[in-house]
């Protein structure tokens, strides 16, 4: 490629970066412009009131988010010299009992307790107790 057509290829890109700059600057004038978002404590969760002229609050828009969701057996803490010395047939003691319910956590959130039961060939777990919502949004405090 010779140096001219270089020079037209950086003349083009530097108009593309231009033009979204501006267009970037429309958005934000307009989000500037807008009415600005007001500050909710959690405890106002509590008290929110479904739409007019519904029973419940429209779910659907969230429904379809996906979320990751994981079964911690126990915990434990080790120093970095006894992490390089596993290796295979290595036991690491972990902070729960035996028989003791597993936590189910929803990104990072606990939301239940269960044991663990084979579907199909297949580990799967059975929920126990199951956190209620008012509670999971305390625990996020």
């Amino acid at each position: 490629m010779s140096d001219e057509d270089d020079n037209v290829d950086q003349d083009s890109m530097a108009d593309e970066w231009a033009a979204a700059m501006e267009e970037q600057e429309i958005i934000d004038a307009e989000q500037d412009a807008a009415e600005p978002a007001q500050a909710v404590e959690l405890d106002d969760f509590d008290n929110v009131e479904a739409p007019s002229g519904e029973g419940q609050p429209d779910l659907e828009v969230i429904l379809d988010i996906p979320v990751s969701i994981s079964m911690e057996v126990g915990r434990t803490n080790i120093t970095i010299r006894n992490l390089l010395q596993l290796n295979q047939g290595s036991v690491i003691e972990l902070d729960r009992l035996a028989g003791e319910p597993l936590d189910v956590l929803v990104n990072g959130t606990l939301i239940a307790h269960g044991e663990v039961v084979v579907v199909n060939e297949k580990f799967g777990i059975r929920m126990t107790d199951v956190i209620s919502p008012s509670e999971r949004i305390k625990r996020l405090r």
